[in-house]
C-alpha cells in the first residue's frame, strides 16, 4: 500500500497513484541532461474547434520557455503549448490565461485533456473507460471563445527539463516552484508581446496553492497586475484540508468538520443514508451546520465529552455519513478520508473514489483500515495519458522520440516549508499560503480571486475550500472580490461533462467580467 502521505501531496491534482520508487529524484537529475537539448525547437501548427457553435481557429504553439539564473544561465526550460485565437485584430484586449495542475510533481496533461483544450478525451463519466483505442473529441466546451490558453508543465513534469548543472532542490519547493513559474509568465508576456493583455492564472489543486504564492510574486515583483485568479478544487492550507491522515495531527479535529458535508454528499449519492433524501441542496446545508455547530462542540470537549453525548453525536453522524454506530463510536468519532472511501460500500467489497467519490471499484483488501486504490485514478487515467500521448505526436507534431512525464516522485524531497509575505524566513509549519493570496489582494483590490469545487471531492473538500475562503486576512470589502462555484462532481470537475459545461459558462463569464475591455 502507497504511504497516505504520499498519497495526499503526490494525487492533488494529478489523478495518478504511482509507485514510492518511480522517478526517483537521483536519476531524475542525471537523466534530463540529453533531453534537455532537443526540446528548444517550437512548432507551430493551425487548428479549428467549435464551441456553442461557433468555429474558432487558432495557432497552437508546443514550445519551450528557458529560465535562468542570475548569472543568465540557463536553469530549465519549461514545455508548454499554447492556443492563441487568429484573426485577431488587437492582441492587448484578448485574455491570456495561464493553466498547470499540481501534485506536486503532476504534468498539466489533465487539464489539457480535459477541461479547456480544443480537443479533450472523452470518458464515461463515473465508469471506468475500456482500454485502447480511446477517443479524442472536439471540445465544445474549450475556453478559447473567451482567453487564449497556455497549458504549463512543471519542471521536471512532461517535457519540461532541469538543465544539467541545476538541482533538484533549486525547483522542488513552495518558494522554489513559485518563483519558477513567475519567471515563466513574465518570458511568456516578453515573448509574444502581451504584456498589455488582461491576465488570468488557473490552478488545480496544488495548482492553487501555486497559484497563491505566483500571484504574490506577480504582483509584488513583476509588477504585473492580474485581473483574475481561478482555483479548482483549492487547497491553501494543509491544517484545513487534510482529510487523509488528520490523526498525525490530533488536537486539530476542524478537518474532519470540513470533510463531513463531502462524506453526506458521497453517502447521499451512493444510497447510504438511513434517511435518503429526495435533494442534495438542502441536506448539505443540514450537514454543514451540524458541523460547526453539534459536532464542533462534540469534539472540542476531547475526553470530557460524556458517553451518552458521544454516543448520541455518533447517531447523528450516522444519519449523515451512513456509517454503522458501532464504527463511528471505535473511531471515536473521527474518520478521516481513506478510512470512509473504505468502509462506505465495505458490506459490497467495494471502495469509493477519493479525488471523485461517485466513483467505486472493488476493495483490495475489504478487511483494511482505508482505501488502498483511487477508483477514480484507475477509472480515467490510462486515457488521458495515452490520448495525450497520441495528440502532442501526431496532431501538434512535438516529442518524437521524447518521454512525456505525465508525474515525478516529488513527496519524499518537496521543500513545503514556506516563507510567508511578512517573514525573512522559511516557516517550520504545515504549508499555508493564505497570506499570500490575501496579499495579492490587498496588493491589487482589483484583482478577482472564483473559488470553483466539486461536492463529491474529498482530496480537497469543498467545504474547507469555502472556510479557508472566508478565512483570508484581508478587509471585509475586499470578500466582495471572491465568488464561490459548485458543481455535482469530483476532484477534475470537468470529468462530469454537466460540470464542464458549467464550469466553462462560469469561467468564460468571470473574464469578461473582469477583462476591463469594455471599461
Amino acid at each position: 500500500m502507497v504511504g497516505k502521505r504520499f498519497v495526499f501531496f503526490l494525487t492533488l491534482g494529478s489523478a495518478l497513484l504511482v509507485s514510492s520508487n518511480s522517478y526517483a529524484q537521483k536519476p531524475e537529475q542525471k537523466s534530463h541532461k540529453k533531453e534537455f537539448v532537443r526540446t528548444h525547437k517550437d512548432v507551430i501548427t493551425d487548428g479549428t474547434v467549435t464551441v456553442g457553435g461557433q468555429r474558432i481557429d487558432y495557432k497552437a504553439i508546443a514550445g519551450n520557455i528557458y529560465l535562468k539564473n542570475d548569472k543568465n544561465d540557463t536553469t530549465a526550460t519549461i514545455f508548454y503549448v499554447a492556443y492563441v485565437k487568429s484573426d485577431v485584430k488587437d492582441e492587448s484586449k484578448r485574455p491570456v490565461t495561464f493553466l498547470y495542475n499540481g501534485g506536486p510533481g503532476s504534468s498539466t496533461l489533465w487539464l489539457h485533456m480535459g477541461s479547456f483544450g480544443p480537443r479533450r478525451a472523452e470518458t464515461s463519466d463515473t465508469a471506468h473507460v475500456k482500454p485502447a483505442p480511446y477517443k479524442l473529441v472536439n471540445n465544445e466546451y474549450s475556453l478559447l471563445d473567451a482567453s487564449d490558453l497556455v497549458f504549463i508543465d512543471a519542471p521536471g513534469t512532461g517535457f519540461s527539463r532541469l538543465d544539467g548543472a541545476s538541482k533538484a532542490k533549486d525547483f522542488y519547493g513552495v518558494d522554489q516552484d513559485g518563483h519558477a513559474f513567475a519567471q515563466f509568465i513574465t518570458r511568456f508576456l516578453s515573448k509574444y508581446d502581451r504584456w498589455n493583455s488582461p491576465k488570468y492564472l488557473f490552478g488545480e489543486s496544488y495548482g492553487t496553492t501555486r497559484s497563491a504564492v505566483l500571484s504574490r510574486y506577480l504582483e509584488t515583483e513583476d509588477n504585473v497586475d492580474l485581473n483574475g485568479v481561478i482555483l479548482l478544487s483549492q487547497i491553501l492550507s494543509y491544517d484545513i484540508s487534510n482529510d487523509d491522515d488528520p490523526y498525525h495531527n490530533p488536537g486539530m479535529d476542524l478537518t474532519y468538520e470540513l470533510a463531513l458535508p463531502t462524506y453526506t454528499a458521497t453517502a447521499w449519492y451512493h444510497h447510504k443514508l438511513p434517511n435518503q433524501p429526495s435533494g442534495l441542496q438542502p441536506l448539505l446545508k443540514e450537514a454543514e451546520r451540524f458541523a460547526t455547530t453539534d459536532y464542533a462542540q462534540a469534539l472540542m470537549q476531547g475526553s470530557d465529552l460524556s458517553q451518552p453525548a458521544k454516543q448520541q453525536t455518533a447517531e447523528k453522524l450516522h444519519q449523515y455519513t451512513g456509517l454503522p454506530v458501532d464504527y463511528i463510536m471505535k473511531a471515536n468519532l473521527r474518520i478521516s478520508g481513506g478510512e470512509f472511501t473504505h468502509e462506505l460500500l465495505n458490506s459490497d467489497d467495494q471502495s469509493t473514489g477519493r479525488l471523485d467519490t461517485r466513483f467505486d471499484g472493488p476493495s483490495m483488501d475489504p478487511l483494511g483500515k482505508e482505501a488502498s486504490y483511487d477508483p477514480q485514478a484507475s477509472a480515467i487515467s490510462s486515457a488521458y495519458v495515452s490520448l495525450f500521448n497520441h495528440y502532442i505526436r501526431e496532431d501538434l507534431h512535438y516529442g518524437k522520440g521524447m518521454t512525456y512525464k505525465p508525474e515525478i516522485s516529488l513527496w519524499r524531497t518537496w521543500d513545503y516549508l514556506h516563507a510567508q509575505p511578512d517573514s525573512h524566513m522559511k516557516l517550520p509549519e504545515a504549508t499555508n499560503v493564505m497570506p499570500d493570496l490575501a496579499w495579492a489582494m490587498k496588493y491589487n483590490p482589483h484583482l478577482k480571486v472564483m473559488l470553483n469545487s466539486g461536492y463529491f471531492d474529498l482530496a480537497t473538500p469543498y467545504y474547507a475550500a469555502v472556510y479557508t475562503m472566508k478565512h483570508l486576512p484581508i478587509p471585509d470589502k475586499l470578500q466582495k472580490n471572491i465568488e464561490y462555484k459548485f458543481y455535482d462532481s469530483g476532484h477534475m470537475v470537468y470529468v462530469h461533462p454537466e460540470s464542464l459545461k458549467k464550469l466553462h459558462d462560469n469561467v468564460a463569464r468571470f473574464i469578461r467580467d473582469t477583462d476591463n475591455v469594455s471599461d
